[in-house]
């Protein structure tokens, strides 16, 4: 089965290296976006009364679940319009080979839909959060692994250089030929 070409554009790279922000800055300025769907699914269970701790301590089942929500959304996104994503299904992969997981459900899910560009961010220093827990070294490893991840499904990402937000919304928007809605 060959994949879906789309035109969703991929926002990926290490933990905290601006992806959200930009994505959120390309939301304000009109143009369709997708959150995150590991920090929407942990949002969404902490709210419910879990903790981190109980949240990751069956890893498999947590990485499936984040897994199972990026599937459902990509299954309801027009391929044809131009989606902002913040991290794509290979992003998957490599947090499965992270935690010393087999990938291979998240490989088979990267088959359903091929994305036209993904724009890979350098990355900035690193900020813990309530969420985010990973240190330099984690974060270096995580970069390695999620470039080996599209590289492996035949991506060429585009390195998006360490700038301020709109600078780097600027950069994707001229490599797609696109500007932001008038009055956005």
């Amino acid at each position: 089965m060959t994949a879906l070409e789309t035109n969703w554009q991929v926002i990926t790279g290490a933990p905290c290296s601006g992806k959200t922000a930009v994505i959120d800055y390309l939301a304000r300025h009109g143009f369709e976006t997708v959150p995150e769907a590991a920090r929407a699914y942990i949002d969404n269970q902490l709210a419910s009364g879990l903790t981190i701790g109980r949240l990751k301590a069956d890893i498999d089942s947590f990485e499936k679940a984040i897994l199972a929500r990026k599937q459902e959304t990509e299954a309801n996104l027009d391929p044809a319009r131009l989606v902002f994503l913040d991290r794509g299904m290979p992003d998957s992969i490599a947090y499965f080979e992270l935690e010393g997981l087999d990938p291979s459900c998240a490989r088979k899910a990267c088959g359903l839909f091929r994305y036209r560009n993904v724009f890979f961010f350098q990355r900035l220093p690193l900020r813990p959060d309530r969420v985010r827990r990973e240190d330099e070294a984690t974060a270096a490893r995580l970069e390695r692994l999620l470039l080996n991840a599209y590289l492996s499904l035949g991506y060429t990402p585009i390195i998006v250089p360490a700038m301020d937000i709109e600078a780097r919304a600027g950069f994707i928007l001229d490599k797609l030929d696109v500007s932001p809605a008038p009055g956005s």
